[in-house]
């Protein structure tokens, strides 16, 4: 077990440093098909791995000023901050109200939508 979370690990962050993402698009998939985890911690889980995985790569970004995207965007990134905050506000208290058969599908259809949506841009 420890091997197998080493290497999902690892694979996990070289693709999210390579995208430039956190991973958990990664992560929750992986814990829950790989290692049996609950979706809800899954999700869990993904927030405390995706942490190193965002300060790596903020790191990194930070250093060939791939963040100044970002100042061109300002009010839509306050904007999707703001929605985030809100929602994962909301998300929190619905932590224990909505069950594991419930999130487990809307999750499958958000990475299938999410991987049409990526290779067709691709």
């Amino acid at each position: 077990m420890k091997a197998a979370g080493l290497a999902a690990g690892f694979g996990i962050g070289a693709v999210a440093s390579l995208m430039g993402v956190a991973g958990g698009e990664l992560l929750i998939p992986t814990l829950v098909l790989l290692f049996g985890a609950d979706v809800r911690l899954a999700g869990s889980l993904s927030l405390v791995v995706s942490l190193p995985t965002m300060l790596m790569g903020f790191a990194r970004y930070s250093r060939d000023r791939s963040f100044a995207v970002l100042g061109r965007n300002k009010g839509f990134l306050l904007w999707m901050a703001a929605g985030s905050i809100l929602g994962t506000f909301l998300g929190g208290l619905l932590l224990g109200i909505v069950p594991g058969s419930v999130l487990l599908p809307v999750l499958a259809a958000i990475l299938l939508l999410s991987a049409v949506k990526v290779w067709r841009h691709g």
